[in-house]
This record gives C-alpha cells, structure tokens and sequence, in this order.
C-alpha cells in the first residue's frame, strides 16, 4: 500500500521553478530518516545519499520544481497581470484557483474582449480581491509565483492532482529510496528548474559523477480518445523511455532496465515521447558524459491541473528504481 500522506504532502508542496526551498524541505523531512548524508548544491538541487561499497555511484533523479505564474504588473484595480514559469497552457489556467508561497489566494480570469479562442496569457490576470494598486501589492510584489491550488481525487486505480509532473516522480523515489538496497553509491537527487530548461540536472550530475543517471518523470500516452498515437496507456507499468527532446537512450541503458525488471516480474513499457524533455538528457551531457536512462510514469492532461496517473504505474516505477540498485553489473562502455 502507497503512503498516502506523504504523496498529498509532497504533491501539495509550494515550489515553482527557482522557488522550490519549501518543497524541498518537505521531500527532507522523508528522505532524511534514511540517508547517510543529505545536502543542497548551489543550484538548490536536494540531494540524499546512501553509500554502497562497489566504488561506483547511481544517480536517481527526478524534478521538484512545478510550472506556475509570476507576476509581471500590479494595476491601479489591484489586478495582478502575469507571465508563465514554464509550459503553461492560457486556456486551461482560465477560472483556476492560486496560491502564493505567502498564502495569498486569488482566482484567474480573462479579458474578456476578444474571447476565449484567441485568448493568450497578455490577456490572463489574477483576482485576490484588493481594490487597489496599494492594497494589492501590500499582499504580492512583482516577481513573486504562485501555483494552481492542489486537489488529490481518487477514482479506483487512478489518482488525479495538479503537479503529478513531477512530483509523483518525487515521491516514487522517497518511496524507493527508503527500502533501497545497493552495492553502489545511491543518490536520489530531487533536481530543481526542469521546466525552465533541464537545469538543475546537468549541474548534479557535473558534480556527482555517476557511473549511470536513472531519470524518473511523467510521460504522455495513448488511451484516451482522439489523441496523438503513443504505445503507452495507464495501468500497464512504469516506461521505459528510448527516446524524447532531449535525449536517446543508450541500447545498453534501456536493456540494463529493462533485464532488472523482467527478472522480478514488473511491469515495464517501451516508450517514445514525441515532444518534450527530461532530466535524462542534461544528466547524459554533463561532465564528459553520463549513462542515461528514464524511467517514467504514464499520466494523463500533463500540464493541466488534473494530471491523472495509476497507482499501479507509480508502485512498478518504486519497484523498477529498487531493482535497478539491486544489479551487481552496471552498464559500462
């Protein structure tokens, strides 16, 4: 059984792009308890440590960082204009509830002169109920974030909530690093900035040096009506990414991940994102280059506040991570 608590908290937890201190600290307070070391780079990347004695270290990652709004204006009404931190849709931030790091709340809405369709984020402001510019910016400045205001809904396998990507990919990995057995150097590294551009990531694995980079992200499917074609569907088991934006998987990477699943039995997917990057790419890129490879979680509406995920994908994903730790052999050119 899924620790419940611990998946609302850390998928609740305040943390857009560059502001991720709280949702750090709350990833901490689980991690921690189970670490020979926990520390934080510069970057503000949070990183546990677990030491082995092979000599060799794998490097676990997965973003904690969340898309949002900052706010670009206060006008003279105590209307707050905004820009997006990271792939935030216009249309779909519409008439949402948001929350400042503050605890400031507000609702979204549109200029409502040219209508919804050709509606872009110029358009998009937040309401926090102040009559003025003075009123306003007594409560938010320029410069602050907010992120849409976190729901937890269970319909029998599957769970929906804002910030699935990528924070079922934290908790997945709390979830694994906590019973995870390894003769090698464990680092769960809980990387910040991914969806500003794979930063956080790169500059880990710089300072790290794995010996292999296992990314753990969302990824989209191809269960739902009308969409884009795409092998993967929910409650088939975590992915095992060949290809996205940013990275193709080493050969020997993909079969390393996939031979340690098929010995234990869980459930795997191969999969191909069309669009979009990950961790494992600026993980491959760093230093002189890094063995890379993704595990992923199947979910559905990625970047929309109901992001929509089976349980049953998240615990193959813990399993897939424990069991690639448990492998004496990693892949070596």
């Amino acid at each position: 059984m899924f620790d419940k608590e611990m998946l609302k908290n850390i998928l609740s937890a305040f943390g857009p792009s560059g502001r991720e201190e709280t949702a750090s600290e709350v990833i901490k307070g689980y991690v921690a308890p189970y670490a020979d070391e926990v520390y934080n780079d510069r970057l503000g990347n949070l990183i546990a440590v677990k030491k082995g004695t092979s000599g060799r270290k794998i490097m676990y990652s997965a973003h904690m960082d969340q898309i949002g709004l900052i706010v670009t204006d206060i006008d003279e009404k105590g209307f707050l204009r905004v820009s997006n931190v990271g792939g935030v849709s216009p249309v779909i931030s519409i008439a949402r509830e948001v929350v400042f790091k503050n605890g400031t709340r507000g609702v979204t809405y549109f200029e409502t002169e040219k209508g919804i369709k050709d509606m872009t984020l110029a358009q998009l402001f937040i309401d926090i109920g102040c009559e003025s510019y003075e009123e306003a910016a007594a409560k938010v400045d320029v410069g602050d974030m907010c992120i849409f205001v976190s729901n937890f809904v269970e319909m029998g396998n599957k769970l929906s909530s804002p910030y699935m990507d990528d924070r079922i990919a934290c908790a997945a990995l709390v979830e694994a690093f906590r019973t995870m057995k390894s003769e090698h150097d464990i680092y769960a590294v809980f990387t910040v900035q991914e969806e500003v551009g794979l930063r956080g990531a790169g500059a880990a694995a710089f300072a790290i040096e794995p010996d292999l980079n296992i990314s753990c992200d969302v990824t989209g499917m191809g269960d739902i009506p009308n969409c884009t074609r795409m092998s993967v569907k929910l409650g088939a088991g975590a992915t095992v990414k060949a290809m996205d934006s940013s990275v193709i998987v080493p050969v020997k990477v993909r079969e390393f991940l996939k031979n340690a699943a098929d010995k234990r039995g869980i459930k795997w997917q191969n999969e191909v994102l069309r669009a979009g990057g990950t961790d494992t790419g600026a993980a491959q890129r760093a230093g002189k280059g890094t063995f890379s490879g993704c595990v992923s979680i199947p979910t559905r509406y990625i970047h929309a506040p109901i992001e929509t995920i089976d349980i049953r994908d998240y615990e193959a994903a813990i399993a897939l991570m424990r069991a690639a730790a448990e492998e004496k052999e990693l892949p070596t050119v």
